[in-house]
C-alpha cells in the first residue's frame, strides 16, 4: 500500500493536506451536492510545484483534479482519490503588451480583477461570464462564455497562448502570441474547454481589444417571455449590433432582487430582454432608438435606458447574482443547454410544458443572443429520498429535447460529472472515440480528471 504522506511532503513550497483533514469544499464544486474523496490536497505556488506534484502522481498512477476558484458547475473538480492540485495561488498578472495587445496571466487571477485590470489602462478583456469571483484558468478550462459572446464571442476567441504540464510533468508551449495561427494544429484550441483532462495550465496569453468609447445598458419588458424571445431575431435583423441580448423572467429576476436587495426596473412586467450597445456615444444614442422604435412595433411594453451607470451596474450585478441567490433559496441543478437560436422559444415552451405537468419547478434565464439557455431546476419540497431519481428523469428529458432542437448538453459550464451520463448518452461512439485519442496522447493512463466529461 502506498504512503501518500511520504510521496509528497516536504516535496513542495506549498500547503498540503491529507485524507481526512482536507475540508469538504475542496471536494466539491460551486454546488456542493456532490462531494468526492482525495488523498492528498495540494494547493501550489508555482510551477515547480505543478511539476513535482504530476512527476509523483505519474509515478505512481494516482488521479489528479486540478481547480481555481471552485466556482464550476458542473462537477469537474470533484474527485475521485487521488490528488486535488489547486492553482488558486498562482495569481499574477504577468504582463501586459501594449504592443502587441495582449496580456499574460496565472491560472489562479480571478476574472474580476483582470477586467478591472486592464480596463484602468485602457483595454477590453472581452470575455463576460456572469461569475466574476472565477479564475482564468477555469474560463480557459471550460471555455466560459458569458453576456457579451453575442458580439465578441467566447473565451476561446482570447486565447492566443498558453503554458501546459502533461501529467508526466513535461512542459509543453501551445500557439504564440499572434493573432493568426495556421502552423500545424492548433492545440492550445484544443485544450480550451478540455477540462483539465489534457494537462494543467500554468500560463496564459490572452488578446485584447481597445475600451469602447461608451456603453448604453437597456433594459426591455414584456407581457410574456414568448414575446420577449421573438424580439430576438428582429433585433438581429434591425442591424444594431447589440454586445450583449439577455433574456430573464421576473420570477427568476426576483432571486436576484431578493439576494442583493436591490429593484429592477418595470415591476410589472413577465419577462425582459437586457440589451447592451455599445460604441462612439453619438452612435451608441442613434442604435438606441432605432432599438427602441423597432421593439415597440414588436410588443415591448417599455423600453429603459440605463444612463446612469451605478443603475446599470445593479441591473447586471441582480443578473448576475441569479446563480448565487437560487443556490442560496435550498438544493437545486444547473444546466447550461445551448440550441440554435431559432429554437430558443421552442425550448423553453419545452421547458414550461414540463414543469407544468408534472415535474419540479425550473426557472429559465439566460443569453438570447446565442441560444445558450440556463435553467434551475429546483428541489422544493421533493422528498430528500426521491430527489435524485425525480431529477435525473427532468434532465433527461431536457437533455433529449436540447438535442432533437440541434442542441448540446452545455454552453459555458462543461460537462464534468453532473452531466455526463447525458452526454455519453448522446454522443455517437466514434465521436467519443476520437476524443479519447486525443486524450490518450495528452495522458496515457487516464489520470487526470478521468471520470469527468467524456472520460475512460
Amino acid at each position: 500500500m502506498i504512503d501518500i504522506k511520504s510521496l509528497f511532503e516536504g516535496k513542495i513550497k506549498g500547503i498540503l493536506v491529507f485524507g481526512k483533514d482536507i475540508e469538504k469544499k475542496y471536494l466539491s464544486d460551486f454546488i456542493g451536492a456532490r462531494v468526492g474523496h482525495a488523498d492528498v490536497y495540494a494547493r501550489v505556488k508555482d510551477e515547480d510545484d505543478v511539476q513535482t506534484i504530476l512527476k509523483i502522481a505519474y509515478a505512481n498512477r494516482l488521479n489528479v483534479v486540478v481547480r481555481g476558484a471552485g466556482t464550476n458547475l458542473a462537477g469537474s473538480t470533484i474527485p475521485d482519490g487521488g490528488v486535488v492540485l489547486d492553482v488558486s495561488d498562482m495569481n499574477q498578472i504577468l504582463e501586459l503588451d501594449d504592443e502587441t495587445l495582449t496580456v499574460t496571466v496565472q491560472p489562479g487571477v480571478i476574472l474580476r480583477d483582470l477586467i478591472e485590470y486592464v480596463e484602468k489602462r485602457g483595454y477590453l478583456y472581452a470575455p463576460d461570464p456572469a461569475e466574476k469571483g472565477a479564475s482564468i484558468g477555469g474560463n480557459v478550462s471550460t471555455n466560459a462564455g458569458g453576456m457579451r459572446a453575442v458580439k465578441y464571442g467566447v473565451t476561446r476567441n482570447y486565447v492566443l497562448a498558453l503554458d501546459l504540464y502533461k501529467i508526466d510533468g513535461t512542459k509543453v508551449h501551445l500557439g504564440a502570441k499572434t493573432y493568426k495561427f495556421s502552423t500545424g494544429l492548433n492545440l492550445q484550441q484544443l485544450v480550451v474547454g478540455s477540462e483539465g483532462t489534457l494537462g494543467v495550465i500554468t500560463k496564459i496569453v490572452l488578446k485584447l481589444l481597445p475600451l469602447p468609447e461608451f456603453t448604453l445598458n437597456t433594459v426591455i419588458a414584456y407581457d410574456s417571455l414568448k414575446q420577449g424571445i421573438s424580439n430576438v431575431n428582429v433585433i438581429f435583423k434591425s442591424h444594431l449590433d447589440p454586445t450583449a441580448i439577455e433574456f430573464v423572467e421576473k420570477k427568476v429576476i426576483a432571486y436576484g432582487e431578493k439576494y442583493l436587495n436591490k429593484s429592477f426596473p418595470c415591476q410589472n412586467a413577465k419577462s425582459y430582454l437586457i440589451v447592451a450597445l455599445d460604441g462612439d456615444k453619438k452612435g451608441v444614442y442613434e442604435r438606441f432608438e432605432k432599438l427602441k422604435e423597432v421593439v415597440k412595433a414588436h410588443g415591448a411594453i417599455d423600453v429603459i435606458p440605463l444612463d446612469d451607470e451605478a443603475v446599470a451596474k445593479d441591473i447586471w450585478e441582480i443578473r448576475g447574482a441569479i446563480a448565487r441567490a437560487v443556490n442560496a433559496s435550498g438544493p437545486w441543478e444547473p444546466i447550461d443547454i445551448v440550441v440554435p437560436i431559432n429554437r430558443i422559444t421552442d425550448f423553453v415552451d419545452y421547458v414550461n410544458e414540463l414543469a407544468e405537468n408534472g415535474s419540479p419547478r425550473i426557472v429559465a434565464f439566460g443569453h438570447a443572443g446565442d441560444g445558450n439557455v440556463h435553467l434551475c431546476v429546483l428541489k422544493d419540497n421533493i422528498a430528500d429520498e426521491k430527489w435524485p431519481e425525480v431529477l435525473h428523469n427532468t434532465m433527461e428529458k431536457l437533455y433529449k429535447k436540447s438535442y432533437e432542437l440541434g442542441g448540446v448538453v452545455s454552453g459555458e459550464h462543461g460537462v464534468g460529472k453532473g452531466k455526463r451520463d447525458f452526454f455519453l448518452q448522446n454522443t455517437p461512439e466514434e465521436y467519443r472515440s476520437l476524443m479519447i485519442g486525443v486524450k490518450k496522447s495528452f495522458d496515457e493512463f487516464n489520470l487526470l480528471n478521468p471520470h469527468s466529461g467524456y472520460g475512460l
